[in-house]
């Protein structure tokens, strides 16, 4: 499944990761990626509302990953500063990603040889042809991941 949405703000990027939060089940893991800028804790704070969460979504880039609870517990990780692989070790990374919560990695592919199989890849980028705010949301799983 791959699927397109384009927004044109904000608060349309984190509408669109509402409704993926919503439809979240657990044991999913995410993968987000997309330059600096672009948006990644826009829709993480999207995605947390999707899964009834109230309390204020920051990026965990210098924990390495926030645990939210909501309907489903929400685990984001961010794995910008990670050096090696092996870094994610010592944050128990395995525990999240196959537990019973949401796993959403921001830079995943830093880390690719730790993501499970059945990732669900999100990928935001910018087109400044089309605007400042405009973001292209890209959603694959399974076969065309």
């Amino acid at each position: 499944m791959k699927k397109v949405w384009e927004t044109f703000s904000p608060h349309e990027t984190e509408t669109i990761g509402e409704k993926m939060g919503q439809d979240a089940k657990p044991g999913q893991v995410y993968s987000l990626d997309g330059d600096l800028g672009v948006g990644k804790t826009v829709f993480t704070k999207g995605f947390a509302r999707g899964l009834g969460i109230t309390e204020h979504v920051t990026s965990p880039t210098f924990t390495i990953i926030n645990e939210y609870k909501g309907r489903i517990p929400l685990y984001h990780f961010d794995a910008y500063r990670i050096s090696c692989e092996e870094e994610m070790d010592d944050t128990g990374y395995e525990e999240y990603f196959y537990g019973d919560g949401v796993s959403l990695v921001e830079w995943a592919t830093i880390i690719p040889g730790l993501m499970p199989k059945e990732t669900i890849q999100i990928t935001i980028e910018k087109d400044y042809e089309k605007g400042d705010d405009y973001r292209r949301i890209t959603i694959c799983q399974g076969e065309d991941a």
